[in-house]
């Protein structure tokens, strides 16, 4: 027994002796740590020891430091560009969208009647913005002696109610998959061709603008809708002087 005991305390003085140089590197590392935040100037004067310095890493080899900030600079370079690229990219897009908008509002401007402003409005959706389905619709009655309305579809407020109260309740743009009966109030014949929209409900329960694509996922929830509403505003100032024409 007493043998057994003493030929098991080599092998303890070895852990106890492997765990007191383990916390002396521990110590020594912090120490060095500590050092090198107070003298940050410490490796120019010192350039030679930056080559000898080894980062681990993913893959389990090692890098000199020299190496990796290089592939960090590297790394970082590419991503500015892409950034830089980006930021181009969204610059001409915002670009042409300002032309094309500033095309549209001039010609709603120079519309004599609903049905040339209608017509103004479905060409540069199409032509312009790509939209594949675009459908405004008035709500009744409407003023008398006007010079008709063209493509836009006339509806009674509680025809509007009925089919899309939900939207009309919320009062801002919207966009999303829309219920089978709300496609079919606002596109008509165009309802099974439209997998998301868009819709506006213009102020003073003058109507309704809404686009629509064949792509669910064209419009999403999280779609940026400014334009559209621009475009609404301008409408709902543009109309009622329209429908007041003779």
């Amino acid at each position: 027994m007493t043998e057994h005991s003493d030929a098991t305390l080599p092998k303890q003085d070895a852990i106890g002796g492997d765990r007191e140089t383990q916390r002396s590197r521990k110590l020594l590392a912090r120490q060095v740590a500590r050092y090198l935040i107070q003298n940050p100037d410490f490796f120019a004067d010192h350039l030679e020891l930056l080559e000898t310095i080894k980062l681990p890493r993913e893959n389990g080899k090692t890098v000199s430091l020299m190496t990796h900030q290089t592939n960090l600079l590297r790394e970082r370079n590419i991503e500015m560009r892409q950034r830089l690229d980006q930021l181009l990219h969204n610059a001409r897009d915002n670009d042409q969208l300002f032309l094309h908008s500033r095309h549209l509002v001039l010609a709603l401007l120079e519309a004599e009647s609903v049905a040339e402003a209608s017509d103004a409005l479905y060409r540069s959706f199409r032509e312009d913005f790509g939209v594949e389905v675009t459908a405004l619709t008035l709500f009744g009655p409407l003023p008398s002696g006007h010079r008709g309305i063209g493509d836009v579809r006339a509806s009674s407020r509680a025809s509007a109610e009925s089919a899309i109260g939900g939207i009309l309740r919320n009062g801002r743009t919207v966009c999303g998959v829309l219920r089978p009966a709300e496609k079919e109030y606002l596109f008509g014949k165009d309802a099974d061709s439209v997998a998301s929209a868009a819709v506006v409900p213009l102020a003073n329960q003058l109507g309704i603008l809404a686009v629509g694509s064949a792509d669910p996922q064209h419009y999403r929830s999280s779609l940026g809708t400014l334009f559209l509403s621009y475009i609404g505003e301008v409408l709902e100032r543009l109309l009622p002087r329209l429908l007041q024409s003779p």
